[in-house]
């Protein structure tokens, strides 16, 4: 099933103790368009700025990605965001924000984006999100990222573009301060219980916890689910993992789901799991995007079977 991802198009400027780059390609639709390329069609949504290289908008164009509602906006700058990790890698430092063309960002969604039976809203504003779900009404799975800084300071919003979500994908820590619980399993039950939106009769069936280096968590009203994150020997960026991670899970959903609002299987989520998680491997490997840029099909195969022999034993 196609799928429509609205969000942030960047350009990065990443130091960590293996090195650094300068205005790499980035930004969450990206990152996330390139991981679900690998699964279904996906029609990226945001804008750019005059600086933005053709090169780059090659790199997508290459996968198959759809890039006519890249909005490239006159005399303005793109997205750039730049910052330094340490030895710990689960956390960075925020150096400079530019938000360029993105701080006056009103999505326009062509014919063709707007029939997209998957979207996905990357961490934008929670007033963006609310109206671009408005414009795909009858999408068959529609998940959602967010942040603290919208949890802070525009929690109601937020908290209404979850109830017209299927899927919700934070992190622990953002998790944990949305609902005001004070563990993983018990936060994402309480998301999983609030009303869904007026006139809908879906909201959050299923609630996705990225936990960095330690894995990922799945909870749904019925049953929980985690993986550890893929062991890897050579760390050297994670910026844009959690919305590689997003992609993979995403892009393998809409590949293999079937029937408008019929529930989710637990083997398809648990499969979407472990390709999210093995996409997200891959992203760390090198800095930005340039891992993903020239994965293989293969590569994630065989990744894929690795993992699931790390992750299977027997008896009780």
């Amino acid at each position: 099933m196609p799928i429509t991802v609205v969000g942030s198009i960047a350009y990065d400027s990443v130091k960590t103790p293996f090195g650094e780059r300068e205005r790499m390609l980035g930004g969450a639709a990206v990152h996330f368009a390139l991981a679900a390329s690998f699964y279904d069609e996906v029609r990226v949504v945001g804008p750019v700025g005059e600086d933005f290289r053709e090169e780059d908008m090659a790199v997508m164009q290459e996968r198959g990605i759809d890039v006519s509602d890249i909005e490239r906006v006159a005399g303005g700058s793109t997205f750039f965001w730049r910052g330094e990790y340490g030895w710990d890698l689960n956390t960075r430092e925020t150096l400079d924000t530019q938000l360029g063309v993105f701080e006056g960002f009103s999505p326009k969604l062509s014919e063709r984006s707007r029939e997209s039976e998957v979207l996905f809203l990357a961490n934008i504003q929670p007033e963006l999100q609310l109206d671009v779900r408005a414009q795909l009404p009858v999408a068959r799975f529609a998940a959602l990222d967010s942040m603290n800084l919208w949890i802070d300071t525009a929690r109601d919003a937020l908290v209404r573009a979850i109830a017209g979500v299927d899927c919700v994908v934070l992190n622990d820590a953002e998790l944990r301060q949305l609902s005001g619980r004070p563990n993983l399993v018990s936060a994402a039950r309480e998301l999983l219980a609030w009303e869904p939106a007026a006139g809908s009769d879906r909201g959050p069936s299923v609630v996705v916890a990225k936990q960095g280096e330690y894995g990922a968590a799945l909870v749904t009203r019925d049953g929980f689910f985690a993986l550890p994150a893929y062991p890897l020997e050579t760390v050297i960026d994670p910026t844009g993992a959690g919305d590689t991670f997003a992609g993979g899970l995403i892009g393998y959903i809409a590949a293999n789901s079937v029937g408008a609002g019929a529930p989710l299987a637990d083997e398809l989520l648990r499969a979407a799991m472990a390709h999210a998680t093995v996409l997200a491997s891959f992203n760390v490997e090198q800095f930005g995007t340039e891992r993903v840029q020239r994965l293989r099909r293969e590569e994630i195969d065989d990744r894929l079977m690795q993992l699931r022999l790390m992750t299977q034993f027997s008896g009780a």
